[in-house]
């Protein structure tokens, strides 16, 4: 038997597969299958999850392991700061260790184990980066220059501004009032630009934040291959980083930030390091639920004989949140 974990952060969902524990590791196609089957709400295991997270071996002398993320669609995406969270929680509960460094597709990333958020709420702390805002590495085109930052688009909307940053995954940020965040803007921008587009050909991670005050925003985001999470790490860590850059009088480089989420909220701060961006991303690593089921049946990708035991972190978290909500 085979081992899953069902894990969120900030209750952006996934399923955790560790391959150095199997016998015969899954392919790209098994992995990319498994992860369209389990992770379908009505389909798959636990109403679904937003992304499969692959845990293998790192060949970087300096890294514990390596994480890959195959969101729902089966699109591979570069970087997930939520995901990274959980994964970094597995790896130093496995290997003892309390701050590593997690080898992602662009680059091998410091984590370490923080003080909880709450009680029964096991937090970690991500580092999010490279930071670029150049057309190429998001890619966009057609919008009037090499980066976009703090800019009308009218194409995209009237009367608001936006920011693109790829952290490394792509983000196009812009700040809004409470009235055009609870509206159908964000939905309606999202799915225009993770379709056919003159902008963003390859699609990007949409997020509009809301200032509630000094150093603490509201984020919500429309997933590049997921649709809406609860919430998106490295779309907070990028809102963040465009907050401190285009509200200065609002948000500090290298202090903390909070930043709620429609899953809950998270740390982060933004640092400056002569013009090289790097973020911290802190927040909760909730294991809800183990999932035993048999190798062979991960390689055909049957769930039908699949256990499930549930941990009880959940009622903790809630918790968590519960008081958030009261402080609200």
């Amino acid at each position: 038997m085979v081992q899953l974990l069902k894990v969120h952060g900030s209750q952006n969902e996934f399923f955790i597969l560790d391959q150095t524990e199997l016998a015969h590791k899954l392919s790209q196609p098994e992995l990319v299958a498994l992860t369209k089957q389990i992770t379908d709400p009505a389909k798959g295991l636990l109403d679904g999850a937003d992304g499969l997270l692959v845990i293998d071996q790192s060949a970087h002398a300096d890294a514990l392991g390596s994480m890959q993320v195959i969101n729902t669609d089966g699109s591979i995406a570069s970087m997930c700061g939520n995901g990274l969270r959980t994964v970094s929680r597995y790896l130093s509960d496995k290997y003892h260790q309390d701050a590593f460094k997690v080898e992602t597709m662009d680059s091998d990333l410091s984590v370490h184990r923080e003080a909880p958020l709450a009680s029964g709420v096991p937090t970690f702390s991500v580092e999010i980066s490279p930071v670029t805002f150049n057309k190429e590495s998001l890619p966009f085109q057609n919008l009037g220059g090499d980066t976009l930052i703090n800019r009308p688009v009218p194409a995209f909307a009237d009367g608001l501004t936006f920011t693109a940053i790829a952290v490394p995954n792509p983000h196009l940020i812009s700040f809004v009032s409470e009235d055009v965040m609870n509206s159908d803007l964000l939905g309606r921008l999202g799915k225009t630009m993770n379709h056919p587009n003159d902008y963003f050909t390859d699609g990007v991670n949409v997020s509009f934040a809301q200032i509630l005050g000094h150093n603490e925003l509201f984020v919500r985001t429309y997933e590049r291959g997921v649709g809406f999470t609860n919430a998106c790490g490295t779309g907070m860590s990028a809102t963040s980083l465009a907050f401190v850059m285009n509200h200065p009088d609002q948000a500090d480089f290298d202090q903390t930030i909070s930043v709620y989420n429609p899953g809950g909220m998270v740390k982060t701060r933004v640092h400056d390091d002569n013009g090289a961006y790097h973020i911290d991303l802190i927040g909760n690593a909730t294991f809800t639920h183990e999932v035993a089921i048999p190798e062979a049946d991960l390689h055909a990708n049957n769930l039908q004989h699949a256990t499930i035991h549930e941990t009880g972190e959940q009622r903790d978290y809630l918790e968590f949140v519960s008081h958030l909500h009261q402080q609200a």
